[in-house]
């Protein structure tokens, strides 16, 4: 039986020029079958026994793309096949035919971008509505916490239900998740189920339990109007941070809603930016910060600010 040379069988793969073309163009794009025969100007079943062989000798590679399959240079060419197509590349470069491949690839990709524009040109004013409706109202966000250090501790302080620590714990070393109340860390227990980088702990925001600087960041999220004394908070939470940490605080801006006293035991009814400023610099932080958030046109209560500061 005839031994196999890779040389041999990538220089017939080679030889025939329809395929060193193909091979120049997939060499910088990845294409469909549709779009090489536009390009190539051949048809469909000329391109497809082409791929094939190219494909057999390990040339090229495809992926699956919905119903379609993209066809792109095999970016792992092992050394004999990568030095012989160097050569042929080579020749390739000026030919006329090169570049009328090279000016119907633009065309191809101009066309490609041109459905893209044409379908947002037409659904603009529905995008939003058509996005969350997708794939969910938080996906302009939750991505956002990929920008977070992979190495930091957090602390999630009035951790609440574990809806925030949730969000937090697939981006982050580990969350420390506090409560004051039993029934809550019971419900965010439940909710945390599965992530092994979250420590839940009862314990009060005034009275952290938690050594001095153990924490990157830290977040209080709809907790500060449940405080006596927010000043106290604020300053366990400088504590509780390392050098360069920041507390991030998510709560209501100024209203006039009596009942939420009433009904849910609010202590403040909201805070405006000069207060919490003055209380965040006092407890020690800077590069303090405070932004009105945009209101929810669905939402029913009163509008959120977030404030941050950092611990020197």
């Amino acid at each position: 039986m005839p031994t196999k040379t890779p040389l041999f069988d990538h220089m017939s793969a080679l030889a025939d020029p329809i395929r060193s073309r193909l091979l120049l163009v997939l060499d910088h794009h990845e294409l469909t079958v549709t779009e090489l025969c536009t390009v190539l100007q051949l048809p469909q079943s000329t391109v497809s026994r082409h791929l094939k062989i190219l494909g057999d000798e390990e040339l090229v590679a495809s992926r699956a793309d919905g119903t379609s399959r993209l066809y792109r240079m095999n970016a792992k060419l092992e050394h004999v096949a990568k030095k012989l197509w160097q050569v042929v590349r080579e020749q390739l470069a000026d030919s006329p035919a090169t570049a009328q491949d090279a000016q119907r690839v633009r065309s191809v990709l101009a066309k490609r971008q041109t459905k893209s524009q044409e379908f947002f040109s037409s659904a603009a004013g529905q995008w939003d509505a058509m996005r969350a409706d997708l794939f969910g109202s938080r996906t302009d966000l939750l991505p956002l916490l990929a920008l977070l250090d992979p190495t930091w501790t957090v602390g999630d302080l009035g951790c609440g239900t574990g809806h925030v620590s949730a969000s937090l714990a697939p981006f982050v070393k580990q969350v420390i998740a506090i409560d004051s109340s039993k029934a809550m860390l019971n419900a965010a227990r439940r909710r945390l189920d599965g992530f092994d980088n979250v420590d839940l702990r009862n314990g009060t925001i005034e009275a952290l339990p938690l050594d001095d600087a153990v924490l990157d960041a830290a977040v209080s999220y709809l907790v500060l109007h449940y405080i006596a004394e927010p000043i106290v908070a604020l300053e366990e939470s400088y504590r509780a941070l390392k050098p360069g940490g920041r507390l991030l605080i998510v709560d209501m801006c100024p209203h006039g809603r009596d009942d939420f006293k009433e009904r849910m035991g609010h202590v403040w009814q909201g805070f405006p930016s000069d207060r919490m400023k003055s209380w965040l610099s006092e407890a020690g932080f800077s590069n303090v910060r405070y932004v009105n958030l945009p209101a929810d046109a669905d939402a029913k209560g009163p509008s959120l600010f977030v404030a941050a500061g950092t611990k020197a």
